[in-house]
């Protein structure tokens, strides 16, 4: 029996109930400007640390305040009361998605987890939303490890879609990173195991890579932007870990504007990125068959081992 652990790994808070500041940052100095001693210049030259890459958002609303409001008060219960009335994870109850406007951009906001087989959990609306993309999709994602994300990728692939990944380099080559099903890859674990139900890509995926970034830096977005229209963003990493396990916001935007912020930033990071089979990922790809030969696949019942290590960021 595997343990697993539960995050509250919320990014957000709220001023006088009419302003929200949430995205991907952790409200630490790596998330926001980099570690103490790190490059204080910002040269892109440099190997000292320039902090994780992220986002906040600075939203105006009332309405979507609300939303968060009740979902800290549910966390926070009586607080230092002590009623042990405070509810974490799966004790929330889920619930459905909330809508809101910000100005006049439409916002949906979705607090994570949920059980596996409700309706309103998170996965399940990204998958509608990915299925939903017509001609374009870009996402730049600190972890990817969800099968039933990378076969709706890989339908919208066989409908002719324009796709490009940016993955963080410290899990894109994780042995559950789905990031290697849409580069044609199967990858055994430290045990020799293959996860269970993978699915390569029989026409691995050419725009997929890793943005060059300073040691000890993080790719910590956690967005979409589809057809420069519709915005994904949020705490909510795409793994069963933060649908299931964590408390999540997941928040989707529909703003041509916003799109447009965020499809500069994911141009940014795709200049110099190492795109495919990366000389990194051929290494440990031979270091894995010289261990493990081409692996052995484990049985559905026994699911991944690995799915503690993406919870974290």
């Amino acid at each position: 029996m595997i343990a697993r652990a539960l995050y509250k790994h919320h990014k957000f808070m709220v001023v006088d109930r009419a302003v929200v500041v949430t995205g991907s940052a952790n409200f630490t100095p790596s998330c926001i400007h980099g570690d103490p001693g790190g490059d204080p210049s910002g040269d892109p030259g440099s190997n000292r640390s320039r902090g994780n890459v992220n986002h906040l958002l600075r939203l105006h609303s009332s309405a979507l305040a609300a939303s968060f409001v009740a979902e800290f008060e549910r966390m926070w219960g009586d607080g230092p009361g002590g009623q042990s009335d405070s509810r974490f994870g799966l004790a929330k109850g889920g619930g459905a998605a909330q809508r809101a406007l910000v100005g006049q951009t439409p916002v949906t906001v979705l607090f994570a987890p949920h059980r596996r087989k409700d309706p309103n959990q998170g996965l399940g609306l990204l998958e509608k939303l990915l299925l939903g993309t017509r001609k374009q999709l870009d996402l730049a994602l600190f972890v990817l490890s969800e099968q039933g994300l990378a076969d709706a990728m890989a339908r919208l692939q066989e409908r002719g879609v324009k796709i490009r990944l940016l993955a963080d380099p410290g899990f894109a080559n994780r042995a559950f990173s789905e990031v290697l099903d849409l580069l044609g890859i199967q990858l055994p674990d430290h045990h020799c195991g293959l996860e269970a139900g993978n699915r390569p890509w029989q026409k691995p995926l050419d725009g997929v890579g890793t943005p060059r970034l300073a040691s000890g830096d993080k790719l910590h977005h956690k967005l979409a932007v589809i057809d420069n229209r519709t915005v994904i963003t949020g705490s909510f990493n795409w793994s069963p870990s933060a649908a299931h396990q964590n408390d999540e916001t997941l928040l989707v935007f529909d703003s041509p504007q916003l799109a447009e912020h965020f499809s500069a930033e994911i141009n940014r990071l795709w200049k110099g990125a190492e795109l495919g089979l990366t000389p990194r990922l051929q290494r440990k790809i031979e270091r894995q068959r010289l261990n493990c030969g081409s692996g052995v696949q484990r049985g559905i019942t026994q699911g991944s081992t690995t799915q503690t290590n993406t919870t974290g960021g």
